[in-house]
């Protein structure tokens, strides 16, 4: 049933019923399905998009490159593990080409992300660079566009 995994990725909100009336299976069926992926690991969590810029909250975020020397016997694995337990970093990847991890790191403001890497990230052995890039605005996030379009308020005449 990977049209079920489809359905949540793009919205996690749907009901059984109507996950069941959309797949043209039973709302049984559909939650074994579901029960299954999540102890497969396939389902790891359902998640909003929040446009943060809309509310009070301050929210810096930024994207960092990350160059590193892989451990002899688990590669990049240990250090990435380690990268993902702090709280702060939001995703991070394995990457081809200049850089070896990148990682979206969300904070209060410029001055808590210089801390981190400063104090936590570029410490961490194993760690020879760090590049930071500051994210100014999101335009599109997990295939979401976070931009408000105009209304056309010209009126129409029939």
């Amino acid at each position: 049933m990977y049209e079920l995994l489809k359905l949540l990725e793009k919205n996690a909100r749907l009901s059984l019923e109507e996950l069941a009336a959309m797949l043209g299976r039973t709302e049984a069926q559909v939650a074994q399905a579901m029960d299954d992926y999540e102890k497969a690991g396939i389902l790891r969590g359902y998640t909003s998009v929040v446009d943060w810029e809309k509310t009070e909250r301050d929210i810096v975020t930024a994207r960092i490159e990350v160059q590193v020397t892989p451990k002899k016997d688990r590669g990049f694995d240990e250090l990435a593990e380690t990268i993902s337990q702090y709280k702060e970093v939001q995703s991070l990847y394995l990457m081809s080409g200049g850089y070896d991890l990148a990682l979206t790191l969300v904070g209060r403001s410029f001055k808590e992300i210089a801390s981190f890497v400063a104090y936590r990230l570029a410490p961490l052995d194993g760690v020879q660079s760090t590049a930071t890039h500051f994210v100014l605005r999101k335009y599109k996030e997990k295939n979401i566009i976070l931009l408000d379009t105009p209304k056309d308020e010209r009126g129409v005449m029939l």
